[in-house]
């Protein structure tokens, strides 16, 4: 069995998918890196059959009809056979030092016959335009350096969230929560690190800058305009982060806390862009999300409405349309839109 099976879902991505490539075969006999070709018409395909056959025993390549990034995350998931699993998208990389601490650590946990859940570690936004970065740590929220289940959790800080650049998941922990993601849609990626959290026993947080996150490519898809665009993909999303769980039920607190405070950021998020496009039929689509809180658990819908970020959703007029605007730029620096 392989250590880490890393999955790269590929898009038309000729362009810049040999970076991301490179940047993770340095990992050797101990990885797997799964390239998916998600339907490319440009050169992908052949570049990631070439990648294959210069590495056999790393690379492998499966080609399919385009499903989004959702359905190449499935079917790399589908064919892994690392004993962890981490997503890696195709404009992006690895920093090689953190590389390596991160595959020793996976190794000891092998080693020392620990099941550990889910690994978290930093990630870098890299605006290279600009030559500016930003590192994103989890330092504030959990010790680094051990072995810990979620009631060890410093503390929880609003709009800081668990994306999925920073996680790397035990591979069986994810089958067993029969973590499937849709077709052709955006923003699933928070359904990845959202899904699987009640299934996570045990975490660790490595304190390195493991992942680097390309911010700036014309048409990506966490550009604001474009996610105005996308808006009911965000909202699907939104509603099946809502309805995946009673959060009310998960016992541990710590975990509970979490998962309300990300419930409360999507939705900010999803309100905020309805108000900032001035559009009534997107800001009559957020009403109806709204509601459809409401019904469906009002205790949900008031600790939503009325926490740190959603409060600003509660005003009414321009004032509050000001606030809600706000509270989305907060949570934009978290998030990783530009």
């Amino acid at each position: 069995m392989k250590l880490v099976t890393f999955a790269i879902p590929c898009y038309n991505s000729q362009e810049y998918m040999d970076k991301c490539i490179q940047s993770l075969l340095p990992g050797g006999e101990d990885v797997e890196i799964i390239i998916v070709n998600d339907g490319s018409t440009d050169g992908t395909a052949e570049i990631a059959e070439g990648y294959a056959a210069e590495y056999p025993g790393i690379v492998k390549v499966v080609h399919q009809e385009n499903g989004g990034h959702g359905w190449a995350v499935n079917t790399g998931l589908a064919h892994a056979t690392g004993k962890y699993f981490k997503v890696v998208d195709s404009d992006d990389w690895v920093d090689e030092d953190a590389y390596m601490e991160v595959l020793a650590t996976l190794q000891k946990f092998v080693e020392d016959g620990q099941e550990v859940d889910m690994l978290l570690t930093n990630y870098v936004y890299e605006k290279v335009s600009e030559n500016k970065r930003r590192r994103m740590i989890y330092s504030l929220l959990f010790e680094s350096g051990k072995i810990m289940t979620w009631s060890e959790m410093k503390r929880n800080i609003k709009g800081f969230s668990i994306l999925m650049h920073s996680v790397t998941y035990r591979t069986e922990m994810l089958r067993q929560c029969q973590l499937t993601l849709p077709k052709h849609t955006f923003y699933v990626d928070n359904v990845f690190v959202y899904e699987p959290l009640p299934y996570v026993k045990t975490l660790y947080y490595l304190n390195v800058d493991f992942y680097r996150y390309y911010i700036g490519r014309d048409g990506q898809s966490v550009a604001e305009q474009t996610m105005i665009k996308r808006l009911d993909q965000q909202l699907y999303v939104n509603r099946r982060l809502l309805d995946a769980y009673d959060v009310w039920e998960i016992e541990e607190v710590h975990l509970r806390e979490y998962m309300l405070s990300f419930l409360e950021t999507i939705t900010v998020v999803s309100t905020s862009l309805a108000y900032i496009s001035d559009d009534p039929e997107n800001i009559a689509k957020v009403k109806d999300l709204w509601k459809y809180i409401k019904e469906k658990d009002i205790r949900t819908y008031h600790h939503l409405r009325w926490g740190v970020l959603g409060n600003a959703m509660n005003l009414p007029g321009r004032f509050g349309r000001y606030l809600s605007k706000k509270a989305y730029q907060v949570s934009q620096k978290f998030m990783g839109f530009n």
